[in-house]
């Protein structure tokens, strides 16, 4: 079963089933009340460290570009092997797991979603 990735705000497609939705952001989206959350967890852990996301988007100096963040978030998550190995588990077991990112983040080819879902895929292989 493949791990699915989407930002938070997009409805649940066909594909997800009764899959576990997980937030993977570092901050939790602003004005989202508890009974609109879209996700069964939030992991702000799997997201980029404040200081990545800060210099990926710019807001402290200017921008990096996404093959400077790519090794740098692949890097930081290294330190996250335990979960990024627990959400392999439930894949490897048959479960969808849906990685939810922010809204912002509209072309999944520059998002840490699609990093992240890779690094799942290949800890569900493992097992």
């Amino acid at each position: 079963m493949p791990v699915i990735t989407r930002r938070w705000n997009d409805p649940p497609g066909p594909d997800e089933g009764q899959g576990l939705r997980v937030l993977v952001t570092r901050y939790r989206p602003r004005g989202v009340s508890r009974s609109d959350e879209t996700w069964d967890e939030w992991w702000p852990d799997l997201g980029p460290s404040r200081a990545l996301h800060a210099a990926y988007w710019g807001k402290s100096g200017a921008p990096i570009s996404f093959a400077q963040y790519r090794p740098r978030y692949l890097e930081e998550m290294q330190r996250q092997v335990f979960r990024i190995r627990a959400l392999g588990d439930r894949v490897a077991a048959g479960e969808t797991v849906v990685l939810l990112c922010s809204s912002a983040c509209t072309d999944p080819a520059h998002c840490h979603r699609t990093l992240l879902a890779k690094l799942v895929e290949a800890a569900a292989r493992r097992k």
